[in-house]
C-alpha cells in the first residue's frame, strides 16, 4: 500500500483508535460473522491492516491463535499497548514476512480499502501465498453498485460491487463461500466475502 496511506493513518492514528479503536463501535452483526468465522479456523491467523487492533484483541480473548499486523507503526504500539498479551507487528500486506502454506486465516476487515479494484490483486495474491491448503479469508469493504472511489474521512477510498470483488478472488485462485451486504442508519452500505483456498487434492 502506498506511502500515502501510511502518512495519513500516522497523522489520524491518536482520534481514529479513539473512536473506532473498541468493539463498541463494531456493528453486533459483524461481531458475529467474523468471530464465527474465525473461531471455526483451526491454526494461526493474520489480521491483516490490524489498525488499532481491536479486532486482534477481540478474536485472541476467544482462543483464536491470531497476530495483528499493520503499516501505521502508531497502530501498532496502540495495539501493543491496549491487548498487551497479543502478538503485533508492523508490516505491509503485500509483502507479509509469513512463509508460505503456513496460516489457516487472514482477515482483511476495511483493510483493503484504498486499493483501487485492479490493484487488488496484489494483497490477494499475497493472502493467497501465506494460506494453507482450505485456508479461509474474510474480506470487509464499502459496497456499492458501481466500483468507485469516494471522500473517505482519512484518505481517498473505494466502493466495490459484490460481483467485481468476487471475480477478483477468483482470479486470485480462491473459492467464494459466502457473501453479504448490510445497509443500515448510520452506516455506509457494508459487504462481506468469505472465501478460501481451495483444498488440496
Amino acid at each position: 500500500m502506498s506511502h500515502d496511506v501510511t502518512t495519513a493513518y500516522s497523522r489520524a492514528a491518536g482520534a481514529y483508535a479513539a473512536h473506532l479503536g473498541s468493539m463498541n463501535a463494531v456493528h453486533p452483526a459483524d461481531v458475529h460473522l467474523v468471530t464465527e468465522w474465525a473461531e471455526r479456523l483451526e491454526g494461526p491467523v493474520i489480521d491483516a491492516g490490524c489498525g488499532p487492533g481491536h479486532w486482534t484483541g477481540h478474536l485472541a480473548a476467544r482462543g483464536v491463535d491470531i497476530r495483528g499486523i499493520d503499516q501505521v507503526p502508531a497502530f501498532v504500539d496502540y495495539g501493543r499497548r491496549a491487548h498487551p498479551n497479543v502478538s503485533f507487528a508492523i508490516g505491509n500486506m503485500e509483502t507479509l514476512q509469513t512463509p508460505t502454506d503456513s496460516v489457516a486465516g487472514v482477515l482483511a476487515w476495511y483493510s483493503l480499502i484504498h486499493y483501487e479494484l485492479d490493484s487488488l490483486r496484489v494483497p490477494l495474491a499475497e493472502f493467497a501465498r501465506v494460506l494453507r491448503p482450505g485456508g479461509g479469508l474474510l474480506i470487509g469493504f464499502f459496497h456499492g453498485a458501481v466500483a468507485e472511489k469516494f471522500d473517505h474521512a482519512i484518505l481517498t477510498a473505494y466502493r466495490w460491487p459484490i460481483d467485481a470483488l468476487c471475480a477478483e478472488l477468483k482470479v486470485a485462485g480462491f473459492d467464494v463461500v459466502e457473501t453479504y451486504t448490510r445497509t443500515g442508519p448510520g452506516y455506509r452500505p457494508h459487504g462481506a466475502i468469505s472465501a478460501h483456498q481451495p483444498p488440496a487434492s
